[in-house]
């Protein structure tokens, strides 16, 4: 059906340097920041052509997210342009501060692409404020919707931003006519269970961001903490892709993975990861569990945890990006029957030493 796509993938795009220092930015932590931009290992024409619908059996949710400014090097706008051109839809996440992308963008893309393009627009207020990027930061945002493409502003929480809600609610819906979806942050200090990143109790915590009406917030904290026991198709409609290597991972938690850019052409393995997913809980479920990775879940789909509708009347998203971020991919994929799920789980049993091995390797041998 039009506006439906086949797949999910979520491509981590290897930039750490970024033109801002958010406090609760593990790159600030670090001081990743300055990091010089890489060099990519694989050409845009061997992206493009390992992204061919028929390699994946149709259309695909193509998201580009890097650690860092996802649009700060220059040749990022070509691979996203490659995409689209293959008629996937594509997803941007950004601070919405690099000029010279979104000039890029409105310019070369054609208008098909554009409607098949969205943005998150990651709501750095402080941030923004200090460094006198506010103006520019909605000026970009507002010259890719004119042009066609959809975006959402998502804000993430943090206890140093609490003073200044009512401005920056105030500042975004007299912008962009409506005000910012919230996210729930992580600690990434923690990496064993992913805490909340607050000082507040969780009924504080939930009281002050939920004020937003974001469904995003809702849902993200809902499902936060809560390990996942279902069985789940990632690995089958779902991916993470390291941009870089071309390591296609089952999810961030993958018991196998393959090199997908080293030959365009060789056909992909679609492995289920069921019931042996080993992250402490699906925080990024927004994206997973609302595209449907694990069959009838019930969560919200992505349009309403991206979509706002603005006191002109108009929404964020197009019809068409809207369309297909209702998309459940249990509907536009047959589901497992109980054998396929049985034999993929007893395959990936079968991973597990062999992923412990690799991880013992790497942590006590490679890095002495």
């Amino acid at each position: 059906m039009a506006g439906e796509f086949k797949r999910f993938i979520d491509v981590q795009v290897p930039i750490r340097s970024c033109t801002l220092r958010c406090q609760y930015c593990y790159v600030t932590h670090h001081r990743l920041f300055d990091s010089a931009l890489p060099k990519f290992r694989y050409d845009v024409a061997t992206w493009k052509a390992a992204f061919a619908p028929e390699r994946w059996g149709g259309v695909l949710m193509v998201n580009f997210c890097a650690a860092g400014e996802t649009l700060l090097s220059p040749v990022m706008v070509d691979y996203i342009h490659a995409t689209l051109q293959q008629g996937h839809y594509v997803m941007v996440v950004t601070n919405g501060t690099v000029d010279r992308a979104f000039e890029r963008i409105v310019n070369e893309f054609s208008s098909d692409e554009l409607d098949r393009l969205f943005f998150k627009f990651s709501y750095h207020y402080l941030q923004l404020l200090q460094r006198g990027l506010l103006d520019r930061f909605f000026a970009n945002i507002k010259k890719v919707r004119q042009a066609g493409a959809s975006i959402t502003l998502e804000l993430t929480p943090h206890d140093e931003l609490i003073p200044y809600i009512g401005e920056l609610r105030q500042r975004a819906v007299d912008e962009l006519g409506a005000a910012p979806h919230v996210t729930v942050a992580r600690d990434e200090h923690y990496m064993d269970n992913l805490p909340i990143l607050t000082s507040l109790s969780r009924e504080e915590y939930q009281r002050t961001w939920g004020q937003f009406d974001s469904e995003l917030f809702d849902f993200k904290l809902s499902i936060f903490n809560q390990r996942r026991t279902e069985f789940c198709n990632a690995g089958n409609w779902t991916f993470a892709l390291d941009m870089m290597s071309g390591k296609l991972r089952q999810c961030y938690c993958s018991l196998y993975e393959q090199n997908i850019l080293d030959d365009p052409k060789r056909p992909i393995r679609f492995l289920p990861i069921g019931h042996y997913c080993r992250e402490p809980h699906c925080f990024n479920g927004h994206a997973w569990l609302g595209f449907g990775t694990i069959e009838n879940f019930a969560a919200p789909t992505y349009e309403q945890m991206r979509n706002r509708h603005c006191v002109d009347g108009t929404e964020w998203l197009t019809p068409t990006m809207k369309r297909a971020m209702q998309t459940k991919l249990y509907n536009t994929n047959t589901p497992l029957n109980g054998k396929q799920k049985r034999a993929a789980d007893a395959l990936m049993a079968m991973l597990v030493p062999i992923s412990r091995l690799k991880r013992f390797v790497k942590k006590h041998l490679l890095h002495r």
